[in-house]
């Protein structure tokens, strides 16, 4: 292929102006009639030539070949009924018949679900744009879309042409779907949240009723009946604070492709409006301050704080009314509105006949249907005025001996202590070898466990702080009344009110100081789950995926009380996980993603793209249509038939450049011109 150009010998501009002078005077030459005006034409003609420099380029080309993309849809939404296996096996074909066509190369990629992503849903444009990346435009001969439709990135119009789209799955599929509608994020602990869920039978009828079952941290929370096709708002139960995940799940409708979008989570968080505590001191002591500067510290707490000044046994002079402003209210405190308080607190208290026998009795029904109780104990403790000698024995889990051990120690933990939440990791408890590097105390009260868990222990192993659970309620013996030292810096101190917050929250069932505890949570692609006991071995785990696969998960020990096991997430949507009696959930992606949200073949989302770009949409189920190759046109697509455009693209390799009129030439063409203009004038 060849071609003229100009390489002029001057700048352009000069030479524009060269051919309009020439044409100036020649046109005059004609017009006054002068004798010889087409000569001197001719040699204008001439000396333009020769400035303007003409060429002759001869290019040399190479064909390029074209190309053609197919995406496979590998997305959750494929793993039902066999579709994937269909898919691979389209895509298969396709590659193989377009391989033998001339002069095109065939790419392949495939679309996944990306757990740890954001709510994309299948991006099969996005891997079609990526896999032309570096491709010029005008060598795209076409794409394949090996799909069940449901395609979430699809644009509103599309440079690339032709698009054409094969449909795995069946027409007019059925699947009954749940739908979250709306959901509160926060509540008070306590209350009931409201959420509003909607179940349908897609492509079924309308009308009838599904009963959707709730669970509330992977526990029975009983079933709701709800009208197919309506809004109906659920009552959920807040019983903690912090996050609640609620599953739902919808029944199994008449006709299922899969049982996935049936499922719904909707995470909840509790919050508590205010915790009321009673602190009661037997007596004005060094710790009494510690106690009200920790519960006053917290905003979120309501202090109810009473301290025994006089006990009846004390004879003095000096009137009530200069003792204190009000009477002590123990009729309100331990009858009327004892169950309004959600921790109540022994400090140094001993019996002394203050309180009536049948309040003790109130408290100890008070812990049992739920309750929190704190004894601080001091000297009181062992004595004949000790509030064991009282109904509250019941409840108690250490047994005082009478004796009172006043003698320099360190409190250590005990191998329970290790690995209970309330004491796991309390900064100091084991410095140089091996020994605390908090502060010394030197007093606590000697008893005996009776029951519950001993996890900080004084000299002789003896129990320093037991925990124990009674009934609905939880109880803890502190039988010391030396923690203020810790306060107050003395000997380095120690974690005094890390020690205190742990203590009052477990005994107020903080979930995250729960020691049986099993949690999950996604990361990086992984489930890990941890579970955390007492026992010297847990149970084995098994998590079920989102699909519906099992998978049995071993754990292994990383610290006194903690285990752990990782597996891989590979699915969107809910994992559970669950040791027969505990259970965890934890969800991949979104809590409801759109790959689950409707899993019905369809060729409804392609089809205006499809149409835009001249391609066809064929259903796998048909037979697969004939491959043509064509020169690119509008429609790109017929009955029973895909074209893939023909380009003929090419690239230069070579260009080769030769002058028209040499220097010689030029010089000779000129004076040619001249001596002719010469010649016709001198006639």
């Amino acid at each position: 292929m060849g071609s003229i150009v100009f390489a002029p010998h001057i700048p352009l501009t000069l030479l524009w102006i060269l051919v309009g002078l020439a044409a100036l005077f020649t046109t005059y030459g004609f017009t006054a009639r002068a004798r010889g005006t087409w000569a001197r034409g001719l040699a204008f003609l001439a000396l333009l030539l020769a400035l303007a420099n003409p060429l002759l380029v001869q290019e040399r080309r190479e064909p390029l070949r074209d190309v053609a993309v197919i995406v496979v849809d590998h997305t959750q939404s494929m793993d039902i009924n066999g579709r994937r296996g269909e898919a691979d096996k389209v895509a298969a074909d396709l590659k193989s018949r377009l391989q033998r066509e001339p002069n095109l190369d065939v790419k392949m990629v495939t679309v996944t679900t990306n757990p740890a992503g954001e709510d994309t849903g299948t991006q099969a444009f996005t891997a079609l744009n990526s896999a032309l990346a570096d491709v010029s435009p005008s060598r795209v001969a076409g794409a394949f879309l090996v799909t069940d439709g449901e395609v979430h990135d699809v644009p509103a119009k599309s440079r690339l042409a032709p698009v054409h789209a094969v449909i795995v799955g069946k027409r007019g599929e059925n699947d009954r779907k749940l739908t979250v509608v709306d959901a509160v994020r926060y509540t008070i602990v306590g209350q009931q949240a409201t959420i509003v869920v909607r179940v349908d039978d897609l492509g079924g009828g309308e009308g009838g009723i599904a009963q959707v079952k709730v669970r509330i941290d992977g526990a029975d929370a009983g079933s709701a009946d709800v009208v197919l096709g309506r809004n109906t708002p659920l009552q959920i139960d807040v019983g903690h604070e912090g996050e609640s995940v609620v599953e739902l799940e919808a029944e199994p409708g008449p006709s299922e492709l899969t049982l996935q979008n049936n499922r719904a989570v909707v995470s909840i968080n509790g919050v508590r409006d205010r915790l009321r505590v009673l602190l009661i001191s037997g007596e004005p002591n060094a710790g009494e301050r510690v106690w009200r500067s920790f519960l006053k510290g917290d905003p979120s707490v309501d202090l109810v704080h009473f301290t025994i000044l006089r006990p009846p046994e004390k004879l003095d002079s000096t009137p009530l009314n200069q003792l204190a402003l009000i009477v002590f209210p123990s009729r309100e405190l331990f009858q009327d509105k004892l169950d309004a308080f959600d921790l109540v607190i022994f400090d140094r208290y001993g019996e002394h006949g203050i309180l009536p026998l049948g309040y003790y009795q109130n408290l100890a029904g008070y812990v049992a249907n739920g309750g929190a109780l704190l004894v601080s104990a001091g000297p009181e403790f062992a004595g004949f005025g000790s509030i064991y000698r009282t109904p509250l024995s019941a409840v108690l889990p250490a047994q005082p001996t009478g004796d009172v051990i006043a003698k320099p120690f360190k409190p250590q933990l005990t191998t329970e202590g290790l690995a209970h939440p309330v004491t796991q990791g309390l900064s100091g408890a084991i410095g140089q070898n091996g020994q605390p590097s908090w502060g010394r105390w030197f007093r606590m009260i000697g008893a005996q466990k009776v029951h519950g868990e001993t996890v900080m222990s004084g000299p002789s192993d003896k129990p320093l702080l037991v925990l124990d659970r009674v009934e609905k309620g939880r109880v803890a013996e502190l039988l010391s009344d030396q923690g203020w030292l810790w306060a107050r810096g003395f000997d380095g101190g120690g974690p005094q009110t890390e020690l205190l917050r742990r203590l009052a929250h477990w005994l107020m069932k903080e979930p995250e100081l729960e020691e049986e505890k099993l949690t999950a949570a996604i990361a990086g692609g992984e489930l890990s789950v941890v579970r955390r006991t007492m026992a010297k071995e847990p149970s084995p785990v098994t998590v079920t995926k989102p699909s519906g696969q099992t998978v049995s998960l071993p754990l292994t020990k990383s610290e006194p009380g903690i285990w752990r096991g990782v597996v891989k997430a590979d699915e969107l949507g809910l994992y559970r996980a669950t040791d027969g009696k505990l259970s965890a959930v934890a969800a991949a992606g979104p809590l409801n993603p759109k790959e689950v949200a409707d899993m019905r073949a369809t060729d409804r989302l392609l089809q205006p793209i499809v149409e835009q770009s001249g391609g066809g949409i064929a259903w796998a189920a048909d037979g697969m249509p004939e491959i043509r190759r064509i020169s690119r046109s509008r429609r790109m697509a017929g009955d029973g038939w895909m074209g893939i455009a023909e380009n003929k693209a090419s690239r230069v390799v070579s260009v080769d450049q030769s002058p028209l009129l040499p220097p010689w030439l030029g010089l000779l063409l000129l004076l040619g011109t001249l001596m002719l203009a010469w010649r016709v004038e001198g006639r």
